[in-house]
This record gives structure tokens, C-alpha cells and sequence, in this order.
């Protein structure tokens, strides 16, 4: 049989009749999947399409985010160390890829998005549930952000249900006192409703773990991911606010927040500030290498 210059055949063994099997296609759904983009400019704006699909992406990762969490969560208080920090990298490597993905969306310039921005109506970043779920299950938590969630029963039981359960590093500081370190009974018994704050208790139980890694190996490692974690998801957060800065200035958001300005305190807050404050005081006393 002859071939066309530079055309590759099908592999005998390829199955190319996919009647009444499993085809790729229906294993993701995507006739669902690839028809969920609705533009409501009108007529159509060209960039709307990125704009959803931007959105709905980091949507499909906050999925996963949530999903590795919660298992990074069980297996802590499973005492398994080993399978929490699996899912501790993929998540820091997903947060890595959002980072990333905020440069397409910079490709949007500021003329493009103001001819669509007005058919976006009150709809806004800030009304994602999955976002606020993952803060949540990491620490930053929020009762009053329930009530924005009053109209969506589905989304404001996920809040309600991580909002009264221990977050990833209560897990994880309950855990180490099972090892043996002493974290403090304030700690270990918190209100698991309230927002992680500082507690300097806690700062001697991780400066002992920093002090002897030899010793203490897999906790510091732990301690090590939950910075990458942190790390990861605040440059994702610094991401968003360049791109905001970069499309719209310091105009109001479209849900009625300050906009950039908004987006920069959220650079201030922290899950882990005890991973933190300990590297102050490491290598303080140490002995200077002779020379």
C-alpha cells in the first residue's frame, strides 16, 4: 500500500472501531466538559473565551487541591508521615502550574477585557467556594464567609463541615505530640473554627526539630513541605494580584471588593507562622567555621 509523503500510518494494533467501548472522549466526558464554556458578551467578545476558560481550570485544580488535602489530612492522623508529604508535593506542584497559568491570562490587555468586563455583571473570583476551601482546610478560617454562600446550600456545606474540622497542620501538630514533642495542650485542644494565629508556645517544640533534623528527620521534612505549600500558594496569590494590577489597575472588582488592593492584604496573611518565626533563631548560636 503506498503511503503520502510524510504521512505516519495507524499501528495495525491501534483499535480504531470504538462503538459500544470506553473511548477516551466519554472516560472524561467531554461533550459535558468542552460545551461548559458560555460567553454572555454580546455580540461574543473574541477573549471571552480565555476569561472562562482561565476560571474554570483553576476550578478543576482547586478540585484536586482539596481532594490531596483532605487525604494529606488522614493520613497525618493516620500517623503516616510518608503518604501525607506525597500528597503535600502535589499539591505545592499544582499551586506551581496555577502560578504559571496566570501568564496567559496577562496576554488579556486592559482595552480587551473592558469590552466584555461589564456582561460579568457581580460575578467574581472572591464567590469561589474552592478557593475558600482550600484556605480553610490550611488554616485561614472565616464564619462570616458562609453567608456568601447562603444562595449556593451545596457550597456553604463544604465551608460549614471544613470550617468545624481540624485543618492539615492541626492534623500535623497533633500528630508530632503522638511522636512525643510537646505541643502545647492550647494548641492541641483549639477551637478548630477559628483562624489560625501565632502561637509562640508552639515556636520551642519546632526550633527542636530544626535543632536535631538527624534525629527528628521526617518531621522536619513535613515542616519543610508545609513551607513549600505556603510558599507556593502565596506566590500564586502575588500572581493574581500582578495580573489584576497589570489588567484593570486599581478599579473596584466586579463582586464589589477594593480590586488590587485587596489582593495585597491577602500577601500578609499565613497558615504556618511557627515554620516561620523558627528560622530567626537558626544558626544564632552556632560556632563560627574557622578560618
Amino acid at each position: 500500500m503506498s503511503e503520502h509523503a510524510g504521512e505516519r500510518p495507524i499501528e495495525a494494533g491501534i483499535r480504531t472501531d470504538l462503538r459500544d467501548t470506553m473511548s477516551y472522549g466519554g472516560y472524561l466526558d467531554l461533550d459535558r466538559l468542552l460545551s461548559a464554556q458560555h460567553p454572555v458578551s454580546v455580540p461574543e467578545h473574541h477573549d471571552e473565551l480565555l476569561f472562562i476558560i482561565q476560571h474554570q481550570t483553576t476550578e478543576l485544580w482547586f478540585k484536586l487541591v482539596l481532594h490531596e488535602l483532605r487525604a494529606v489530612r488522614a493520613n497525618l492522623d493516620a500517623d503516616d508521615p510518608a503518604r501525607a508529604r506525597k500528597g503535600l508535593a502535589r499539591v505545592k506542584h499544582i499551586f506551581r502550574t496555577l502560578a504559571e497559568q496566570w501568564s496567559v491570562l496577562a496576554t488579556l490587555t486592559p482595552s480587551e477585557y473592558a469590552e466584555f468586563r461589564g456582561s460579568l455583571g457581580s460575578s467574581s473570583g472572591f464567590q469561589s467556594h474552592q478557593y475558600r476551601a482550600v484556605e480553610f482546610i490550611l488554616g485561614n478560617k472565616n464564619a462570616g464567609m458562609l453567608t456568601v454562600f447562603d444562595a449556593d446550600p451545596a457550597a456553604r456545606a463544604v465551608l460549614a463541615e471544613l470550617l468545624d474540622s481540624p485543618t492539615v497542620y492541626d492534623a500535623f501538630l497533633r500528630h508530632l505530640a503522638r511522636q512525643g514533642h510537646a505541643v502545647p495542650d492550647e494548641v492541641l485542644h483549639r477551637d478548630v473554627r477559628q483562624a489560625w494565629t501565632m502561637h509562640e508556645h508552639l515556636v520551642p517544640v519546632v526550633r527542636r526539630i530544626y535543632d536535631d533534623t538527624e534525629t527528628h528527620w521526617a518531621d522536619y521534612a513535613t515542616c519543610e513541605d508545609l513551607v513549600d505549600i505556603e510558599d507556593a500558594f502565596q506566590f500564586w496569590r502575588f500572581r493574581h494580584l500582578r495580573t489584576v494590577q497589570r489588567t484593570i489597575g486599581f478599579t473596584t472588582g466586579t463582586g464589589g471588593s477594593s480590586g488590587a488592593s485587596f489582593l495585597r492584604r491577602a500577601l500578609d496573611l499565613t497558615f504556618f507562622p511557627e515554620l516561620y518565626e523558627v528560622r530567626t533563631g537558626i544558626g544564632a548560636s552556632a560556632t563560627p567555621p574557622r578560618r
